[in-house]
């Protein structure tokens, strides 16, 4: 049936398709193919190495080039990754955040090769730095200078590229890190404060274009399965942001104050025990922020069914972006208002959210803004507490999760069926090839404009100039992100964020069974004549820590003491750190796909330091048909998203220990 003639409908969302992998070529390839199925902006997803600014051949990359999106590592692979595509006419996002300004500038010189004037273009660019420390963790320098960076990127695209939005504060990872509604509000709006702040007092925009810039900030949010709530959080934001923008920074147009968001719905809830179950919640996830025209996304990318698994094919992204043209383009959806005004359900919602929200921001202010609430591990420790509560209330079942821990009886899966290729995998050659690739581009382009580019970068990074001149001059002479990155880590020093588990709450686990562990961990401790200790690591640059960190946490409360420096860690500084300490086991988490490189390193490297005897055992996103594969190697267990109940793997880790030190079960 036709939209009625006589009814004013609105626009569609930007339909985006969250994508890269392997190398610029395969995913430009990829990208046209998404365009052709009428998806109607770009999402590049760029590998580790390019989001914390290494190049491929540098020691912490190993096992990661191309795994979870696209290797960048100069204009000529920027140039190649939008080959064909006009830059002039498309919408893209990039989710970067610590080389934000790099990969624009890549992304602009390329723009003007292409014959495309500046002003034309219109995207975004991630840039959340702040919640990188809380949450995604692919940092690269300290606060301070990543705020200024953040400052500079914002200030100069306002007057060159007056289209794209150089910031996209960024609550999606919060959630998924654990935050309540409140906390992925109030830490957002918080750290939004701080960017506008910060740009204000730089004085490099005039008061008077001070309203663009707040016009220019977007937001990159999460949409959960408690769709309802999900839909009043997202009318809480736009309540707040019209009373900040209005009241703090005295901005008159209201389309200047005009909430802007886009939207990934939660990877989160997706789960490996029958991941069919995914589609109905990707569905439900996406009326959360379509339903309320008031506060209906502007653009959102969908995950696919099978992300708890592995890197999705190009069919299940497909799958994905079909979704969202069944709602918008056969559904009655964009025809009418809100549906939702004048609801007394949903408005007392929104207030609840809103006053608890604008609380929590003023405990953030008074301690000194987002950046102080960072350093002193303040906003890192409460989402890790949320988290430890929300794991405590699936494994008790107080929170069901269909297929996980209720409803689990089920038939074989035919898109799991034996034979079926249920995953994109990333051929090993790919992280060779770029090996390769990066060695044949230093050798040929002009080396000394490329010395004279980086003497300039870091001369400016030594003052408060804005640094994106001299970046724009790095990309147009070919450096690489790992050298642009290494000369302002070199600048501004290098940065370990807290970690948040030593002041974390456990989540009030089922008392008796953990009293039963810890005197488990007690037992055997007594009979080793020591205290029993558990190193967990993150090997690699995978920065998505909860997962480690919830280990620690109720490690910790069984009795074992633990030892956790946190993410990106080199095998070799892992294994120096277990011998160091003398531990008993080690538990590592990977999730970006480089376990079959990264995890054997560990175990080989225990047994040429002589302890052998400690136990290894891998917890994250690792394919069924790799498990045989690490057993193969040395690893003693090997624990997935199925496995959720953590009490009971700290016992099955005693009973390991037991096992290596010669002790009855």
């Amino acid at each position: 049936m036709p939209y009625p003639s006589d009814r004013e409908t609105d626009r569609p969302w930007v339909m985006r398709t969250y994508a890269g992998h392997s190398s610029a070529a395969a995913s430009n390839a990829l990208y046209r193919r998404n365009l052709a199925k009428g998806q109607t902006g770009l999402s590049v997803a760029f590998d580790l190495p390019t989001q914390t600014g290494y190049d491929p051949d540098d020691e912490l990359a190993k096992g990661e080039v191309g795994k979870v999106g696209v290797p960048i590592s100069h204009i000529g692979d920027m140039r190649q990754l939008f080959e064909g595509i006009p830059l002039a006419d498309a919408n893209t996002s990039m989710t970067i955040n610590a080389p934000a300004m790099w990969l624009l500038a890549l992304y602009v010189a390329v723009a003007e090769e292409q014959g495309a004037d500046r002003k034309q273009l219109a995207g975004t660019t991630q840039n959340d730095i702040v919640k990188e420390y809380l949450s995604r963790g692919t940092y690269a320098f300290p606060p301070e200078p990543s705020l200024r960076l953040a400052t500079d990127l914002v200030t100069w695209t306002v007057t060159n590229v007056p289209r794209w939005n150089p910031i996209n504060i960024c609550p999606y990872h919060l959630q998924e890190a654990g935050a309540t509604p409140v906390q992925e509000i109030a830490y957002s709006l918080a750290t939004a404060i701080a960017v506008l702040d910060t740009v204000r007092d730089s004085g490099q925009v005039p008061p008077a274009a001070f309203g663009n810039v707040v016009a220019r900030i977007s937001f990159f949010v999460n949409a959960g399965l408690r769709f309802v709530e999900e839909m009043c959080k997202m009318r809480a934001f736009v309540a707040l942001w019209e009373e900040i923008t209005r009241d703090r920074y005295g901005i008159e147009d209201p389309k200047q104050r005009r909430f802007r968001y886009g939207v990934q719905v939660n990877s989160l809830g997706l789960t490996e025990a029958q991941p069919e179950n995914n589609v109905q919640r990707i569905v439900l996830e996406m009326l959360a922020v379509t339903l309320s025209r008031d506060a209906r996304a502007r653009s959102l990318q969908l995950p696919a069914w099978n992300e708890a698994l592995g890197l999705p094919r190009p069919w299940d992204q497909q799958w994905a972006l079909r979704m969202q043209q069944v709602l918008a383009y056969e559904t009655d959806l964009l025809e009418y208002e809100d549906l939702f005004a004048g609801s007394t359900v949903i408005e007392a919602k929104v207030d609840e959210l809103v006053t608890g929200a604008r609380e929590e921001i003023q405990r953030v202010l008074d301690m000194g803004g987002s950046v102080a609430a960072v350093e002193s591990g303040y906003m890192k420790g409460q989402l890790v507490s949320s988290l430890a509560e929300r794991r405590r209330q699936i494994e008790s079942g107080d929170l069901t999760v269909v297929g996980l821990n209720k409803f689990d009886t089920t038939e074989p899966s035919p898109l799991q069926a034996e034979g079926a290729k249920a995953i994109e995998t990333v051929d090993p050659a790919v992280e060779r090839a770029a090996i390769e690739s990066i060695e044949r581009w230093r050798s040929s382009r002009d080396n000394a404009a490329v010395q004279h580019a980086l003497d300039g970068l870091r001369d400016a990074a030594k003052t408060d100039a804005n640094l994106m001149e001299a970046t724009l001059a790095c990309a147009r002479a070919g450096v690489t992100t790992g050298e642009w990155a290494g000369v302002l880590r070199a600048v501004f020093g290098e940065y370990r964020a807290p970690t948040g588990v030593s002041v974390a709450t456990g989540g009030g686990e089922a008392a008796e069974e953990l009293a039963e562990v810890r005197e488990r961990v007690r037992a055997t401790g007594e009979e080793m004549g020591t205290r029993l200790r558990m190193l967990v690591g993150k090997p690699g640059l995978d920065g998505h820590s909860n997962g480690a960190e919830q280990v620690a946490v109720r490690a910790r409360d069984a009795g074992f003491e633990v030892i956790y420096q946190g993410i990106r860690l080199t095998p070799s500084q892992i294994v120096a750190a277990a011998v160091q300490e003398g531990v008993h086991v080690v538990g590592l988490s990977v999730l970006s796909g480089s376990h079959l490189e990264v995890v054997p390193a560990v175990v080989e490297g225990l047994r040429a330091a002589g302890a052998d005897d400690v136990p290894v055992i891998v917890g994250g996103i690792i394919p069924p048909e790799d498990e045989p594969i690490l057993r193969e190697r040395g690893v003693a267990a090997v624990f997935t998203p199925k496995d959720y109940a953590l009490t009971e793997i700290m016992s099955r880790i005693v009973t390991l220990i037991r096992e290596r030190n010669g002790l009855a079960p």
